[in-house]
């Protein structure tokens, strides 16, 4: 679909003409009511919309809502489309505005403690996915520090240099004439070649940079991106590090379109209508699949086999129990107030929650046991014992580290925060590929990471970090881990290190049920800060690791930041 110039400077639909013709051929034909030709317009443009919408939104929860929106307004709306050929600036446009009236609805709404959370960064699939290297790379991780309207605009304009739109279909998205949209884009490129050098600055080695970012969470906003390009300007080991630097038009030429992932979901209430009703006004179950691939189209409340385990649906107008409010960023990031000798706080214990499958229980924050409770019985499982492909002990450090664990038996995953490495927010490991069931059985190494470390030289610090060095921050509506960390598996799995902001590493160990039990009872002695605490009830209602999904993606480091079980 990449575009061309002609010598007339007029622009034509790309390769050649036989494709404008194939897609007016289609777009015809669905019009007049081809089912097959409907599937193949969906399946054919689902690809660039979200793209334009991921890129817009970074990846954030509501990407799925949006570009189900805009695929079901196009599609109810084909039939008042003139002229074929104008499909793809049309279609842009509507996707563009449901960006917009998504942004204005946001600013007009009160938010909760987690609605800003992104569920996939889309600059992390978009290296990952295309295997983006050196200044490339680059380019796509300084996407997160624009604001809104620049990654809108960005968004087009990325595909545009890509090959994939034409100046006048952009200028059309926006709404503003050519002129106004080359004054808007090279505004955005010197806002995105400043972003550029922040994260040349990050990645560097300078010597200034920790104590500057030293209060910074590690979330990408306008406030830390004004403050890091001061430093920048100021800096003559950050500002020298421009010499060789590529202009973005030029690394992005001819980049394809992120694929779709294949975790990639959108909800069955396809804007309003269930899929019953879509299927009744003519839709086809291969548009439905298109529009709700991975999902699987059935009535409220079904149960379905999904990756080998059950998955419970729920009625539209019934949502789902939410998790107890967790600490914000802000508060997580603040040293307690208390001593290190005392008990840690704690969020309270969200109320006991019926599950009747496996699979319901869900990640909520919970309290810290007083460090003189003694733990409950651990449950003793089956284990004829585990194999792992990173062996007895492996030892995972970086982002994208992974390790696939299969049999019948007990794993200890030890977690290991390096808070004096690179403190601010922590994204989570991710389960994927799960074939069978697993459970987060219990919790030990004498302490949890954010207990009170004794005698440490700021007066108070943790496993999460201290004053002088900053502190690693969990995401909304996490458990906290502790040091080591058990669960059963009774089939197969994959582990991935998704490390990005705070520095962390895993080492996973094949273990049994004897050693964990004799890890969460082994009091204070030798330095241990409190007993441990067992998670297991022996039944399949027992909680399941935080953030487990039942899909493979293809890139595991895309897997939302929530639950999906």
């Amino acid at each position: 679909m990449a575009e061309k110039v002609r010598s007339d400077g007029e622009e034509t639909r790309g390769g050649a003409d036989v494709d404008g013709r194939e897609w007016r051929s289609i777009i015809a034909a669905a019009q007049a009511g081809d089912r097959r030709a409907l599937d193949e317009l969906v399946a054919g443009w689902l690809p660039l919309v979200y793209n334009i919408v991921g890129r817009a939104l970074n990846g954030h929860a509501d990407v799925d809502d949006v570009v189900q929106e805009t695929m079901l307004r196009a599609v109810d709306n084909l039939g008042t489309l003139r002229d074929p050929d104008s499909f793809r600036s049309w279609l842009v446009a509507i996707a563009m505005r449901q960006i917009r009236d998504r942004a204005r609805r946001r600013t007009s709404e009160t938010l909760d403690d987690g609605a800003g959370d992104q569920a996939t960064d889309f600059a992390e699939l978009t290296v990952l996915r295309l295997q983006l290297e050196g200044q490339r790379r680059e380019v796509a991780e300084a996407v997160r520090w624009l604001d809104d309207e620049d990654r809108q605009l960005l968004s087009l304009w990325w595909l545009e240099v890509a090959g994939e739109l034409t100046r006048r279909e952009l200028a059309a998205a926006v709404g503003i004439s050519r002129q106004h949209a080359a004054v808007r884009v090279q505004r955005m490129k010197e806002r995105l070649e400043t972003a550029r050098g922040i994260v040349r600055a990050l990645d560097s080695s300078c010597p200034e940079l920790p104590e500057v970012t030293a209060r910074w969470d590690g979330r990408p906003d306008s406030v830390w991106r004004k403050r890091l390009a001061r430093h920048i300007r100021g800096c003559a080991y950050c500002s020298g590090a421009r010499e060789g630097v590529v202009p973005a038009e030029r690394l992005l030429v001819g980049i394809a379109l992120v694929p779709v992932p294949v975790g990639f979901t959108l909800s069955l209430a396809l804007g309003g209508k269930t899929a019953a009703a879509a299927t009744g006004v003519g839709w086809s179950a291969k548009v439905i699949s298109a529009l709700t691939k991975p999902a699987v189209a059935l009535t409220a409340g079904a149960t379905i086999v999904a990756g080998g385990a059950y998955v419970v649906t729920q009625a539209p107008d019934k949502p789902p129990p939410r998790a107890a409010v967790a600490p914000t960023a802000a508060s997580t990031a603040r040293p307690p107030s208390h001593t290190p000798s005392a008990t840690p706080s704690a969020s309270p214990s969200p109320s006991p929650t019926k599950t009747d499958v496996y699979g319901t229980v869900v990640d909520a924050v919970d309290r810290a046991p007083d460090p003189n409770a003694r733990p409950g019985t651990l449950a003793h499982r089956p284990e004829s014992g585990v194999t792992s492909t990173g062996g007895a002990k492996a030892v995972m450090q970086h982002r994208g580290d992974s390790v696939t664990l299969s049999g019948k038996g007990y794993v200890l995953v030890r977690w290991q925060i390096s808070p004096k490495s690179r403190p601010g927010a922590l994204v989570m490991p991710a389960w994927t590929g799960l074939e069978g069931k697993l459970f987060h059985v219990a919790s030990g190494g004498g302490r949890r990471m954010d207990d009170a470390l004794p005698g440490a030289p700021d007066g108070y610090a943790t496993g999460m970090g201290g004053p002088s060095i900053g502190y690693t921050v969990l995401p909304s509506g996490t458990q906290q881990m502790w040091q080591n960390e058990y669960f059963y598996l009774d089939g197969s799995v994959t582990l991935t290190v998704n490390e990005r902001g705070a520095d962390y590493g895993l080492i996973v160990f094949p273990s049994s049920w004897d050693a964990a039990n004799k890890d969460v009872t082994t009091g204070p002695a030798q330095g241990a800060i409190r007993y441990g605490l067992v998670r297991d009830n022996g039944e399949d209602t027992a909680p399941v690791p935080q953030y487990l999904t039942r899909a493979t993606p293809t890139d595991p480091a895309t897997v939302a930041q929530r639950s999906r079980v």
